[in-house]
């Protein structure tokens, strides 16, 4: 089933096994207002989005960090209640740049619960190629920070070489702007002790984050506008006129 706009909708089954929660976590979540309430469709089913998908995914970000259920409560209810899918993304990735790199061994079963869907096996060499999982004698050794965005990679209609190559840009480009940044920084701080240069990286580090995300987004949002500005639209005119022709003969 699909919204008006035609986004994929799920029902909250496929909602708990997409994020990887149960459906009782999830009915929990939203009668404490954490999570909106679903589009109701025929014969009284609820149907979940990716912004449903999206703010579990930051629920869970926001527990893995030590945050109490009253805390995220709070930042929750603080977010402006129209964000989509792509700004809680951006919001789950700031909280994310708090914690320190997390990489765990799991086995397969474990690995598609963390993923929150079945996984074959051109789905996992393809995580793999992407630097997301590495497969070792225990099992798969999985940065948890990047398996998500891994995972919504595998239904992006990209080759692997076009992601491969994308990451790679991406990477160069965040390493230089890190590299810049603190030599930027280190002019600032120089004179400071180490315990006050040590809080102040800690943090700045969420800061710049999101500083970095909002920048890409808005220069990506307007590269799209003029990329796609230069596609000419279909001529509706001439195609309705063919249907006619079509119809006449």
């Amino acid at each position: 089933m699909t919204t008006g706009t035609g986004e994929p909708t799920l029902t909250i089954d496929e909602l708990a096994a997409r994020a990887g929660m149960t459906v009782r976590t999830v009915r929990f979540y939203g009668t404490k207002g954490l999570l909106p309430p679903p589009v109701i469709g025929p014969r009284r089913v609820g149907h979940y989005g990716r912004a449903h998908l999206a703010r579990l995914a930051l629920i869970e970000e926001l527990q893995q960090q030590g945050m109490t259920l009253a805390a995220i409560e709070r930042y929750v209810q603080q977010l402006p209640p129209d964000l989509d899918a792509h700004d809680l993304a951006i919001h789950r990735a700031v909280v994310a740049s708090w914690a320190p790199d997390a990489v765990e061994t799991v086995p397969r079963a474990e690995l598609e619960r963390r993923a929150g869907r079945a996984l074959g096996d051109e789905d996992v060499e393809r995580l793999t190629a992407m630097g997301v999982i590495e497969a070792g004698d225990g099992g798969y050794r999985v940065d948890l920070g990047l398996l998500r965005l891994g995972v919504g990679l595998l239904d992006v209609p990209l080759s692997q070489e076009a992601i491969l190559a994308a990451r790679k840009v991406l990477i160069e480009h965040s390493r230089a702007a890190a590299h810049e940044l603190s030599q930027l920084f280190r002019g600032e701080v120089a004179q400071r002790a180490a315990e006050d240069v040590k809080s102040l990286s800690a943090s700045m580090q969420p800061v710049v984050v999101q500083a970095l995300l909002t920048t890409f987004q808005r220069s990506l949002k307007e590269e799209l506008r003029e990329w796609l500005g230069g596609i000419p639209e279909p001529k509706e005119d001439s195609a309705e006129g063919g249907a006619e022709e079509r119809g006449s003969v």
